[in-house]
Order: structure tokens, then C-alpha cells, then sequence
């Protein structure tokens, strides 16, 4: 759902909630973009932040004062932040460049009361807010009531979808052999229990789904893993059917979420040595944690890795639900090329690639909100066409495309930047230098134990060169049939997490000309041990998963090496052998010259 404030909404809401502020003696309060379980994309009924300023991305935070308010983004929305919220009611600033502590050290006065809910902010970053507060003689006040839901009328219900049960031939492991395993490392620890708020890690765990939000398939919960393997689930009953309920019967005690409370309350006489993950779980529940008596252990989710690193049943499912939406994806790139510029709109491109998804067996849904971006609008770096910015594809312009599906056996990523006529020497340029940077990332061998963060380099370094870059990590993981952004490992300069066998990421370097074009080329690649040794001992490669074309029409052929031609020329003809048996005689023949080498 999506909160089109407009200026005067976005106006009488900040007002509204001023005016609760002056009412309950507070002198500001903070508005994440977060719901009680710390989900990238939250229901309808968390969108506090979007009904408040109108921003419609997934990384937004906004501090309203009594006489100021700031809103701040990352760099992949600070143009749809410009366009969304504007800057008469907020000041806009970069989530990471300028962020909230020096925001607050600078507006907020001696005596000031500024609230927060606890159940929306982790306690790493709760604690840094107040010692930046106490520097001011200034106070954080926990609040029991959301002061947004204080002044949101009409707001919507919780989500209340079915919950399924995860077919153990995609899971590739029974619940409880992954309980057992976990259980094991909680002994080993010397823990008695995993607090477990990830939504992704409980639908992980006890092989289930749900549709409680936006385009990723879960249900919203609590757990509670104990070092015997037993698992507490709180999870509202409606949403399980009688067949649901007792498929899981052998797997987890089932609770209501008001028995979470009193079960965080009986870890406390035994003593207990709990994890929680400090960087995912709400400031509230370690508060509860404390007030029982248990002793906290913070550390990583123990199911992180192992859900990261997919199984072979797994990744046969993800190996092959990317064969049908690479299909799917051409089959949408070879329509594409027959329309006349100018002739369709951003949305109409969108519905059609869905049409050709939708056809694809095993298809659900969209993993993410379309990214469909006509010239400038291919500079956001995540746009989405609405009715009032939908623009035709136009001759000379770049059109960008970032989309992905859902599928029972694996969860799809992938962008595709096409030339609409005759691109200029410049777009040339730029895109070959991040195919470049993709190839290079694409191709390497790297030692166990190296994390993203030192492979960054590798997508970034030609555009390094001719002094360009752009504003967002190169990649991010993807689960299998869950979230299409799922941690820990990633690729960026912040990364530390080490890249192990099985993991999927993206590769998706990028160049983005504000008010002119924007360039993406996204697979997603899987980790896997490789042929070479360091030593004698095994290194890690990447495979990719992704099969579709690149546009060749936009390669300067001049900047590439015969290795990286070498290299595309071998993926082009990996796509034009997948999906050529499957295609039409008229879609074969322009796959052939889409796939041509080079």
C-alpha cells in the first residue's frame, strides 16, 4: 500500500502530532520506518512513516521537533525523498553522510523530552541516541502508546493472511533437523534459548510461509528456540488452519502472541542465558529480557547462516526457478524491442514483463516493487512509476528495469538497462564500464574467510577510474522463497560477513546521471568452492543464476579485454542455448542476435 500524502496532508499530520507533543510535555518524537519485528518491508498497518511524510521507499527515518522536523534517506532515495517529502516541512539529509546523532546534537535544547516507541528501535541505536541527548542535558522518553497512532484515523488492520507450510522438497531439511543442529550450538554456547524476531528466520526454521507483507512470503511472529530444540511460536491462531496447525504439530508448541510476554517473564527465575540478535530485535524486548532477570547474550541469529548458506535441494529450486523467470524476463526484452519509442509507458512495460512472469510455472508474485524507469527516472535509483510520473520510453533514452518473482523454489533479482533507439556515445561508455565492473566481480576467485567488503572493489574500480561511482552496496543476499534482501552477507565496503558455499547474492554495479539516464546490471550469483587452490586449500568462486540478455546495442566493444569478452560471449551463448528451444521463431531469431558474440 502506498501513502500519497500530499503537501497539505504531510502539513496537517506533522501539526497533529505536534500537538500531541505539546500535550503529553514532549519536545519531539522519532519516526523509523520499522515495524515490532524489524522487517525491510513492513505491512500497511506500520507504515507510520509513510502516512506521515508521503515516502514510499524501504530506508527512511524522520525526527519531528515542536519547531523542526528532518527527514533522512540513503542514496538510492534521495531524489524520491526530494520528490516525495520536499523540504518545507523537513530538512533532508543522508541516512549515513549526515546522519540523526549529529542532527540531534545540533537542534536539540537543554531540558528537551524526545520520545521514542521501543517496540520500532534496536537498543545499539536507542543508546546512542541518548548518550548524544544526555550531551545536551536532554532526556529519551520511552513511550507505551505510538504518538503516530495517537493522530492516524482510519488505520489499517493487521495483516491476517494464511500461513503454509513450506514443501520439504524445496526446504531441502526438516524442521526439526534444523532444530536439532541449533540446539546443538545453543549447548555448545552454554545458552538456554534463542529469542527469535526475524520473521525470515522463524519461516526458515519451521519451514513455513505466509502474506503478511508486501511481495515476501511471511507470516508475522515471535519464537522462542530452547537448547532441547523445543520452539515456542507466538503467532496469531486465525491465520492457521486446521491442516497447518497439524502438519506442525511435531515442531513447535503453538502460542498466542499475548503468551510472548509471560514466556520472556519464566526465562527469568530459571536463570536463563538468552541470544538475541542486538542489531534485529526491539529495544522493548531486551527490556523485557532485563526486567525478568535473564541473562542476555547478544549475538548473531544462529539461523542467519545457516539459512544463508542454501542446501543442494535449495539451490536446485533456485537454479531452476531462474531458468523460467530468465525465460520469462527475455521473452519480455525480445516484445520490448519491436515497440516503437515512444509508443509505451513505463507501467504498461512493467504489466507486460508481469504478463510474461505470470505465464512462467510456479510464479506467484512480484519479490519487489517493479523498478521501471524511463530516462531520468532510471537515475532513481529506486523508482516506481505511478500515474502521475508514468513516462513513455523514448527514443535516444535509457530504460531501466529492476524486478524479480517469487517462486516456491527460490526468489528472483534482476536488472536489465536497454537503449530505446540509438543511445549516445556517453551512455555507451558508462554502461560498458559497469559491465566491466560486473564481469570483474563475476569472475573471481577469492580465499575462505573473504567477506564483501573487500570484494566491493572489484565492481567499482573502471568507474573508479574515469572518477565516477555510485551510492549503494553491489550486492545483497537473497533467500530461497523468502526475502529478496536477506542477510548477513552482502557486497559493500561496510560488509565483514565472509561469503560461504551455497550463499546467493546479487551482482548489480551501477552509474546514475541525475536527471538523465540511470544504468544497472543485475544477476544474482550463488558461492561455491572452485576448481583453483591457494596452498592446497579450497577457494570460493561465484556461478551465476541469472539468464538473460545484456543489451549489446549499449557495449562499447573497444573497452573490453578479450577476457571479458571472452566471458560475456560464454554467458550470452549459456542464455541463448537455455531459452531458445522455448521461445518463438520471431523471439528465437532476435535472441540469436541479442546473444551474438561479440
Amino acid at each position: 500500500m502506498q501513502f500519497a500524502a500530499t503537501k497539505s496532508q504531510q502539513a496537517e499530520r506533522a501539526a497533529a502530532l505536534r500537538d500531541v507533543l505539546a500535550h503529553e510535555k514532549l519536545d519531539g518524537f522519532l519516526v523509523p520506518l520499522a515495524d515490532e519485528y524489524m522487517n525491510e518491508y513492513v505491512p500497511p498497518v506500520s507504515q507510520r512513516l509513510a502516512w506521515l511524510t508521503g515516502f514510499t521507499g524501504s530506508s527512511g527515518f524522520a525526527v519531528v521537533l515542536r519547531d523542526k522536523a528532518a527527514f533522512f534517506t540513503d542514496g538510492r532515495y534521495t531524489i524520491q525523498a526530494e520528490q516525495q517529502v520536499g523540504n518545507q516541512l523537513y530538512e533532508l539529509r543522508h541516512l549515513v553522510k549526515n546522519p540523526l546523532h549529529e542532527y540531534l546534537a545540533r537542534h536539540v535544547k537543554e531540558g528537551d523530552r524526545i520520545a521514542y516507541d521501543p517496540w520500532l528501535h534496536t537498543r545499539a541505536s536507542i543508546e546512542k541516541i541518548k548518550a548524544v541527548l544526555a550531551k545536551n542535558k536532554a532526556k529519551l522518553i520511552c513511550v507505551d502508546k505510538n504518538l503516530v497512532d495517537v493522530v492516524w484515523q482510519n488505520k489499517p488492520a493487521a495483516p491476517m493472511a494464511d500461513i503454509f507450510v513450506h514443501d520439504i522438497k524445496y526446504a531441502g531439511e526438516t524442521s526439526a533437523s534444523k532444530r536439532t543442529r541449533l540446539a546443538k550450538e545453543l549447548n555448545e554456547q552454554g545458552l538456554d534459548a534463542m529469542v527469535l524476531t526475524s520473521p525470515p528466520s522463524i519461516a526458515w526454521l519451521l519451514n513455513v510461509r505466509g502474506a503478511d507483507v508486501e511481495a515476501t512470503p511471511l507470516p508475522l511472529s515471535y519464537a522462542i528456540l530452547h537448547h532441547t530444540g523445543v520452539v515456542e511460536w507466538f503467532v496469531n491462531p486465525a491465520k492457521l488452519k486446521p491442516e497447518t496447525r497439524k502438519a506442525l504439530s511435531a515442531d513447535a508448541t503453538i502460542l498466542t502472541p499475548d503468551d510472548f510476554a509471560g514466556a520472556i517473564k519464566q526465562l527469568g527465575p530459571k536463570k536463563a542465558k538468552v541470544r538475541v540478535d542486538a542489531q534485529e530485535t526491539p529495544s522493548r524486548i531486551l527490556d523485557m529480557l532485563d526486567d525478568a532477570g535473564a541473562s542476555v547474550d547478544a549475538g548473531i541469529d544462529v539461523c542467519d547462516l545457516p539459512k544463508a548458506c542454501k542446501n543442494k535441494d535449495e539451490l536446485a529450486g533456485i537454479k531452476a526457478a531462474h531458468i523460467r523467470d530468465g525465460l520469462a524476463l527475455t521473452k519480455f526484452l525480445a516484445w520490448l524491442s519491436l515497440q516503437k519509442p515512444g509508443s509505451i509507458t513505463e507501467i504498461a512495460a512493467e504489466d507486460k514483463l508481469l504478463e510474461f512472469r505470470n505465464a512462467a510455472p510456479g510464479f506467484i508474485y512480484p519479490s519487489f516493487p517493479t523498478i521501471s524507469g524511463a530516462g531520468p527516472h532510471g537515475a532513481i535509483v529506486h523508482y516506481r512509476a505511478t500515474k502521475e510520473s508514468n513516462r513513455s520510453l523514448n527514443a535516444g533514452e535509457l530504460y531501466l528495469i529492476d524486478s524479480g518473482g517469487q517462486y516456491f523454489d527460490g526468489t528472483t533479482d534482476v536488472t536489465r538497462t536497454v537503449a530505446i533507439g540509438v543511445p549516445a556515445p556517453a551512455m555507451k561508455t558508462h554502461f560498458t564500464l559497469v559491465l566491466k565492473g560486473h564481469i570483474g566481480l563475476a569472475q573471481a576467485v577469492f580465499p575462505q574467510g573473504t567477506h564483501g567488503g573487500q570484494l566491493d572493489i572489484l565492481a567499482r574500480q573502471h568507474l573508479w577510474a574515469a572518477g565516477l561511482d555510485y551510492d549503494h552496496g553491489t550486492g545483497h543476499g537473497v533467500g530461497a522463497f523468502l526475502g529478496v534482501h536477506e542477510g548477513p552477507q552482502s557486497i559493500s565496503g561496510r560488509s565483514t560477513v565472509p561469503l560461504r558455499a551455497g550463499m546467493v547474492i546479487s551482482n548489480e554495479p551501477g552509474y546514475y546521471l541525475t536527471n538523465a539516464y540511470g544504468i544497472r546490471i543485475e544477476n544474482l550469483v550463488f558461492v561455491k568452492e572452485s576448481a583453483t587452490k591457494l596452498d592446497a586449500k579450497p577457494m570460493l568462486e561465484f556461478e551465476t543464476l541469472t539468464l538473460a540478455p545484456m543489451d549489446m546495442n549499449l557495449i562499447d566493444a573497444s573497452l573490453l579485454t578479450a577476457h571479458e569478452k571472452t566471458w560475456l560471449n560464454a554467458y550470452h551463448a549459456t542464455v541463448f542455448n537455455t531459452h531458445a528451444p522455448h521461445m518463438n521463431e520471431q523471439e528465437k531469431a532476435w535472441l540469436k542476435t541479442a546473444t551474438a558474440a561479440l
